[in-house]
């Protein structure tokens, strides 16, 4: 009994739970009684496939379009460099003291004037042409023949040292070789100018005519004495020149010197002859005061 009495409010306190928690659940079948706010609408933006394969190629094109871009300034600064150094380096080798026009049109007059006078022969067609080339260049452009040449000699001590330093040896067996054959021809000009001045004077002992006037010799020498004697009194004209520019600008130094000092000491008078009189000045004052 004292059992079913317990149990009692437990069941009565579980229905009224179960009746309440019905009660608060809406009936969706019924209008509610109170105005209710509109639920708020949320729009999700969701590309499609399509988009998304377009998006991926279109940034895939811009990419590529950036690096084709890039390579191909790359190459333009290159090439501006590359142009800008040529154009230095030609500036360089060509001299402004020279007319390049007429000049590269007289070296290749001579160029073609050798192909056309060895065109019989095969050796002489290779090695005429080039030989007037250089002939050519160093007479009508001197100083642009020596800055190229200074310029390709600069090349090949850097690009091939070995090449380089047997292409000095060669230069200079040449250079000894010339002076050598300009050594023997010029004595051997002597040997035969002294043979015939010899042959020349018996021959006048003998025959008593005066062939060296009649040749010319005599005045030859004359000229070649006069020639001897104004080099030799322009020289000496230079030299005394110079030693009167320099004693010149010695006397114009010592002068300088001695206006220099003359100036000093004349300020140290003043100083010193300004300053008794500021000492009189002040014992004029003291005697006054007294």
């Amino acid at each position: 009994m004292f059992r079913s009495a317990g149990r009692l409010p437990r069941r009565l306190l579980l229905s009224a739970a179960v009746a309440g928690a019905v009660a608060g659940v809406p009936d969706p079948s019924k209008l509610p009684i109170y105005h209710q706010p509109d639920p708020e609408i949320v729009l999700v933006e969701s590309p499609s496939r399509l988009e998304q394969e377009i998006g991926v190629v279109r940034g895939r094109v811009t990419s590529a379009y950036e690096d084709v871009h890039a390579h191909v300034q790359g190459w333009v600064s290159k090439w501006i460099g590359v142009e800008h150094a040529v154009e230095n380096r030609v500036k360089s080798i060509i001299s402004p003291d020279e007319a390049v026009t007429p000049g590269l049109l007289y070296v290749g007059v001579a160029t073609l004037t050798g192909s056309i006078l060895a065109r019989n022969r095969l050796f002489f067609r290779l090695v005429l042409p080039p030989a007037f080339l250089v002939l050519s260049a160093n007479h009508f452009l001197p100083k642009t023949t020596h800055n190229l040449s200074t310029y390709l000699g600069s090349l090949e001590e850097t690009y091939f040292p070995t090449l380089a330093q047997k292409h000095d040896v060669a230069n200079a067996h040449t250079q000894m070789t010339w002076e050598r054959v300009k050594e023997a021809t010029q004595s051997g000009r002597d040997r035969i100018n002294r043979g015939a001045t010899v042959a020349v004077d018996k021959v006048q002992e003998v025959t008593g005519l005066k062939l060296k006037e009649t040749l010319g010799w005599q005045q030859k020498q004359v000229e070649k004495v006069e020639k001897a004697v104004v080099h030799t009194k322009d020289a000496i004209v230079e030299k005394v020149a110079e030693k009167v520019h320099e004693a010149e600008k010695t006397a114009k130094d010592a002068q300088r010197k001695i206006v220099g000092e003359a100036e000093a000491i004349e300020k140290e008078i003043e100083i010193q002859v300004e300053a008794a009189d500021k000492k009189v000045e002040k014992n004029e004052d003291v005697v006054k005061s007294l």
